[in-house]
This record gives structure tokens, C-alpha cells and sequence, in this order.
């Protein structure tokens, strides 16, 4: 392994000097690099390296080449000459080429590496890609993104459009179904066309692009209805008809290209439908594609994509909401204007989802109508420059039919937990209280009585009503709601209601009375469903509500009633050690006994447990004594075995 690491040194030998030679490094800068080269060559050599060792290498060299080219520039610049170019100016590019070249033979599978060694060639235009190319053709034939990317290089950089096909169309026999190849198969056929069609412009067979743009449609328009306004000499008038011969011809022959550009694209479109018949994503992008080029019967094919997507994807709810969305884009508009919805645009979308609702009734429908008006809400409220749902005269008749779109799920048995959630929410965004609150009740009366997010809800809804009528709720008030919180904390897991027991902790901390209350229910629950180990510990919350309310000893003393409890959890004893620990830390030495207590009693349970056992020799190791560290260690070696205990605390 020496002998070939000292060769690969000594080939390095005339770069060096002409490093040194030039002034572009110093003897000892060099003498730097070649430390540097020589441990990342052994690191190379070792008999299984990793792939993080070639890209280091890889950068170090790039730092350094970057650092020749900035001093040779700056050199160039003091003597007012351009330097010629030597051996010292291709060695650094060919030493990283070399490098890379070796990490993709030993990680032949790993694309990203492949693809950083296709961009660094791209970069530096070597010479070396479209070898390259073919190698990472070779050893990845079924990742769509190297067909891809091959064709890429052929079109835009060497201009070859015949390869760059040919290089399409192999990855589409290899990839059939992939969606990307086909997309992107059409979009350089497109790119294609459209130099094409520039170039009868430049050349005077021609006019316009394939590109639709709407501003100029616009503006012929307007000139051809308003041609009185202006006045035409004489000589244009007969030169004008003199050109009607030519105007003709070259129209026949627009309309040639023009016919065979739309058999291209039926061609790629009927491929791509018969290799991916259930890709409903494909046809989208196609239709898509297609409203932005200006073709004679590019109409009549977006017609027929239409109706195969409605033949093929009319039971799919993405397809009519895709349909009712594409009734709100403006084919006039462009990227400078606004993105709000039309009203008569948003009352076609709207009818579309209507008629979805008769042909295909479901939650999913439902959900997907909700969200778009939602969106059109939104949008037109950005429009009028002022907050959502602050005032909604703007969109009045959109929040109306939100409402009744919630209304007709409820009506037809769609209405799902995330439905009635939205619609809840929505009352109470639009400062209907009264009403959000009656129909959170009936929700949670009804079908959803078990559903921990509407009662989440609930209870919220409940609290902002209390405060509302007076800042100091009252007894009955906070009754009320208590009684809402206990009906649903003693029929749900502590797992699934965290959100709702740290919303009543919080409400309910200054009242004494109904905090504890609430803590009766908990140690009910705990004793029930045992500790938590990971995740939301409700012993925990409540030790430290209960510590910043009413300080360390009335802490202590609750937290000792949760680890009397059966299975009290790792949490709440990591939670009551690491709040004696704070204050041990202050000098206090009831708690380091404290501390001593927990971690002895938490062992008696978890005492195969790798964390505590550290946890505890770490704390004795800072503020115990050696012999109290060593006692810990020699019990954790006894316990785990002494392998696994000298990894964790090591003597």
C-alpha cells in the first residue's frame, strides 16, 4: 500500500515544481499539500473506504485549485500580462476527475455520486462527459433522471437534437411508466419546435412563436377594431397588396409545420397514455403543457385529453377538483397579474363541484370543496388588502356557501372529524361565538362524542365564552366547564389527550379547588393506563405547574403521590431528578439525597436500563465523591455485565 501511495506521490512532482516555479505556492505551502495529498491517499488505500473519504479528498483538491486560479489571476494582474498555460493549470482538474472516477467504481449504486461527478465535468467542460455519460448510462439504465440529464446535455450543449432524441426514446423503452421521462420528451419537443419556428422568423417565412401570448392577441385585436383610428400612406397600401401573394404562401407553409407539430405531440401524448394508462398526474401535466402553445387544433387535442381524463378518472375526486380549479385560471392572464378568482369563474368552479356531489358523494369531495373555497376566501381578502374573515362583505356569498357546503355533508352523512372541526373554527373566525358554541355541542352529543380535537374544541370555545361575559369567571362558570373536561379526561388515554390536560391545567391553576380535582382524576387515569416512558408525561406537567405556582416542597410532596403509584414511568423520575438537580446544583445537599433517593428508586424498576445507570455515575463523577462514583460503577458493571458497563462508564 506504501509503494502505490509514494508512486502516486511522485507523480505529482512536475506539478509541484511548476507550482513553486511560478510563485503560486510556497516551499512550505507545498510541502502542506503534499501532507495533506498523502493522507487522504492512504485513507484511499485502506481496504474498505468510505465514500465520505473520496468527497473530502475531492473538496481539499477544489480549495486548492481555486486558490491556484485566484493567485494566478492576482500574479497576472501585478505584472499587467496574461500567464501561458502549464502542466499546474490541468493537474488539479485531472487529479479530481481521477478521484471521483474511483469513488463511482467502488460506489457504483450511488447515484448522488454519479451526479456530482456529471456536474463537476459539466462545469469544466473537460471533454470526459460524454463518457461519463455512457458509464452512468450502463450502470443505472432505470433512473429515469440519467436519461434525463443525458438528453439534456445533447440538446443544450452540444446542439444535437437527433441524440438528444434518441437518447428520450431509450429511456422511455427502459423507463416506460415513469412520468418525468414522458413530460420532459414533450417539453423538448416543444423546446425543438419552438427554435424551429423562430428560425422561419428570422428568416421572414413566419411570424410569432409557439409561446401563447395573450397581450399581444390583445393588442391586434384592438388595432383591427379600431383601424379608422389610424392613417396609412399611400405606398403601404399598394405594398400591402403587392405582399397578399407572399402572405399566402407563407401561410400554407405555416400550416404545414403546424400540422406536423401537432402529429408530434399526439404522438408522444397517445405513447405516453397507452404506457401509463392510470396516471391521471400525466395527463394534467400534458393539458397543461398544451394551453401554453399557440398550435392550429391544439384546441381540439385539449378537447380530447378532456374527455379521456373524464372517461378514465371520473370516479376520482382529484379529477373533479382538478376540473373546478382549472375553471378559475384566466388563459389571458399573465405571471404580472393578480391571483384573485373572477366571480363569474369561481360560480363555474363552484357548479363543477356541485355536479361532482350528485355524481361522486363523499368526505373526500367534501374536504376538497371546503378547501378551495377556503382558498378563494383567502385569496380575495389578500386582494382587498385586509385580514381574513375581518370583514367578509368582499366574499359574503363565498363564506355563505362555505357554511352551506358543511351544512349539506352534515345532510348527507359526509361529514367527517375534520369537517366538523373546520367548521367550528370557521364560526369562530368569522366572531360567531354563540353559534360556534352550540354546534360544538351538538357534535360532541352526536356522532363525534368521542373525538378528542372537536372536544379540544369544546372546551376552548367554552373558556373564550366564560371570559367573555366577565374577566373572574364564576363559580358555576368554571363548574360548567370542569364538568365538560371530565367527562371526556375519564373515557380517553392520557396519550391521546395531552393537548386537553395541559389546556385545563392551565385554566384551572389558580383554583385551587378544581385543580386538585383535576389531579384525583389524573392519578385515576395513571393508575389505569401506567407512566409514560417516552412522549407527554402528565405527571411531569402537573410537578412542574405545581412548582412554579407554589414552590419546591409542595412539588415534592406531589410528586412522591405519582411514584407511589403502580408503574409510575421513566419520565416523571428523569423529570423529578433533573428538578432536584438544579437545585442541588446551588449547593443544596437535601437535594443531592433527594436525587440519590430517586435514582435508587427509579434503578429498582429500570435497572437494565443503559441511560440511568450513566445518568446516575455522571451525577456522582460532578457532585458526589470518588468513592460514591466508583460504588455506582462497580453496581452498573454487576448489573449490565461488565462489556457493556465499561462502555458506559468508563473507570
Amino acid at each position: 500500500m506504501a509503494d502505490v501511495v509514494q508512486y502516486r506521490l511522485e507523480r505529482m512532482v512536475n506539478e509541484l515544481d511548476d507550482l513553486e516555479r511560478r510563485g503560486l505556492f510556497s516551499r512550505r505551502e507545498i510541502a502542506e499539500i503534499v501532507k495533506q495529498r498523502r493522507k487522504f491517499e492512504y485513507r484511499l488505500k485502506r481496504p474498505s473506504p468510505l465514500k465520505q473519504d473520496y468527497l473530502a479528498y475531492v473538496e481539499y483538491e477544489k480549495q486548492v485549485d481555486s486558490l491556484r486560479r485566484l493567485r494566478k489571476k492576482s500574479i497576472a494582474r501585478e505584472a499587467k500580462k496574461k500567464m501561458k498555460k502549464s502542466v499546474s493549470d490541468f493537474a488539479g482538474v485531472s487529479r479530481i476527475l481521477d478521484i471521483y472516477q474511483l469513488a463511482v467504481m467502488r460506489y457504483k449504486g450511488d447515484i448522488d455520486l454519479w451526479f456530482r461527478y456529471l456536474e463537476f465535468c459539466r462545469e469544466r467542460r473537460n471533454g470526459r462527459m460524454k463518457k461519463v455519460l455512457a458509464q452512468v448510462v450502463r450502470f443505472h439504465p432505470k433512473v429515469p433522471g440519467v436519461w434525463i440529464y443525458a438528453a439534456a446535455w445533447e440538446f443544450d450543449h452540444n446542439l444535437n437534437v437527433m441524440a438528444a432524441r434518441a437518447l428520450m426514446q431509450s429511456g422511455l423503452r427502459v423507463c416506460p411508466t415513469s412520468e418525468d421521462l414522458w413530460v420532459e420528451y414533450l417539453r423538448m419537443e416543444l423546446t425543438y419546435l419552438n427554435k424551429l419556428k423562430a428560425r422561419k422568423v428570422a428568416l421572414g417565412e413566419d411570424e410569432g412563436t409557439l409561446i401563447n401570448d395573450h397581450r399581444n392577441a390583445n393588442e391586434e385585436q384592438w388595432k383591427e377594431e379600431n383601424k379608422d383610428l389610424f392613417m396609412s400612406l399611400d405606398e403601404e397600401r399598394e405594398s400591402r397588396d403587392v405582399s397578399n401573394g407572399l402572405n399566402a404562401e407563407s401561410k400554407k407553409k405555416s400550416d404545414m409545420f403546424q400540422e406536423q407539430s401537432l402529429i408530434i405531440l399526439r404522438t408522444i401524448y397517445s405513447g405516453a397514455v397507452e404506457a401509463i394508462p392510470s396516471s391521471f398526474s400525466l395527463r394534467t401535466q400534458f393539458f397543461e403543457i398544451l394551453e401554453t402553445i399557440n398550435l392550429a387544433g391544439s384546441k381540439e387535442m385539449q378537447k380530447e385529453i378532456l374527455s379521456g381524463i373524464k372517461r378514465d378518472f371520473s370516479v376520482e375526486p382529484e379529477y373533479w377538483d382538478w376540473l373546478a380549479r382549472l375553471e378559475t385560471i384566466d388563459p389571458e392572464s399573465t405571471q404580472e397579474t393578480s391571483t384573485d378568482i373572477m366571480p363569474s369563474r369561481l360560480q363555474k368552479a363552484v357548479q363543477v363541484y356541485e355536479e361532482a356531489l350528485k355524481f361522486l358523494p363523499s368526505p373526500v369531495m367534501f374536504n376538497l370543496y371546503t378547501k378551495f373555497l377556503m382558498d378563494a376566501i383567502v385569496s380575495g381578502e389578500k386582494t382587498q388588502n385586509s385580514e381574513p374573515f375581518n370583514d367578509f362583505e368582499p366574499t359574503g356569498g363565498s363564506l355563505s356557501h362555505l357554511l352551506m357546503v358543511y351544512e349539506k355533508a352534515e345532510n348527507m352523512g359526509c361529514l367527517t372529524e375534520e369537517l366538523a372541526c373546520q367548521h367550528v373554527s370557521l364560526y369562530l373566525q368569522l366572531g360567531k361565538l354563540d353559534e360556534a358554541r352550540k354546534l360544538a355541542e351538538k357534535f360532541c352529543s352526536g356522532k363525534f362524542s368521542g373525538t378528542v380535537h372537536l372536544w379540544h374544541l369544546r372546551v376552548s370555545v367554552e373558556m373564550k365564552y366564560i371570559t367573555r361575559k366577565c374577566p373572574s369567571p364564576s363559580r358555576a362558570d368554571l363548574l360548567s366547564v370542569f364538568e365538560l373536561l371530565r367527562s371526556i379526561l375519564t373515557k380517553v388515554a392520557i396519550s391521546e389527550a395531552e393537548g386537553l390536560w395541559l389546556m385545563a391545567l392551565k385554566f384551572f391553576s389558580n383554583h385551587k379547588q378544581f385543580f386538585d380535582k383535576l389531579v384525583d382524576i389524573s392519578l385515576v387515569s395513571l393508575a389505569k393506563d401506567g407512566g409514560s416512558e417516552n412522549g407527554f408525561c402528565l405527571s411531569s406537567a402537573i410537578v412542574n405547574f405545581v412548582l412554579q405556582k407554589d414552590g419546591i416542597q409542595c412539588a415534592r410532596h406531589m410528586y412522591k403521590r405519582f411514584l407511589a403509584l403502580p408503574r409510575p414511568g421513566l419520565a416523571v423520575y428523569k423529570n423529578c431528578i433533573e428538578l432536584e438537580l438544579n437545585l442541588a446544583a446551588i449547593g443544596d445537599e437535601e437535594c443531592l439525597t433527594n436525587v440519590r433517593k430517586l435514582f435508587e428508586s427509579a434503578l429498582t424498576t429500570f435497572d437494565q436500563n443503559v441511560n440511568l445507570w450513566r445518568d446516575y455515575y455522571l451525577m456522582e463523577i460532578k457532585m458526589g465523591t470518588s468513592e460514591t462514583a466508583a460504588a455506582v460503577q462497580w453496581r452498573a458493571r454487576k448489573k449490565l455485565k461488565d462489556a457493556a458497563a465499561s462502555l458506559i462508564c468508563p473507570a
